[in-house]
């Protein structure tokens, strides 16, 4: 599941560095920005069934891919 999140995550930044590199910035470098972020949440639950709503969440919460994979983790 994991990679299937971080091709998910890299088709929506449009940048392979994020399954690379897990503790890249991702609003910061601007490979993610609020309609991203929407589009990964979404894609989230439509591939991989896992619903987190947008408010459940903040940035801070996952501005990186690694934190993006632990809060998954912590949602199985």
């Amino acid at each position: 599941m994991e990679e299937k999140i971080l091709d998910l995550l890299a088709e929506i930044c449009e940048d392979d560095i994020v399954k690379e590199d897990l503790k890249t910035e991702l609003f910061q470098s601007g490979l993610l920005d609020s309609l991203g972020f929407a589009e990964f949440l979404a894609g989230l639950e439509e591939e991989c069934g896992i619903v987190i709503a947008p408010s459940e969440v903040t940035r801070e919460e996952m501005d990186t891919p690694e934190k993006i994979l632990n809060l998954v983790k912590s949602k199985c």
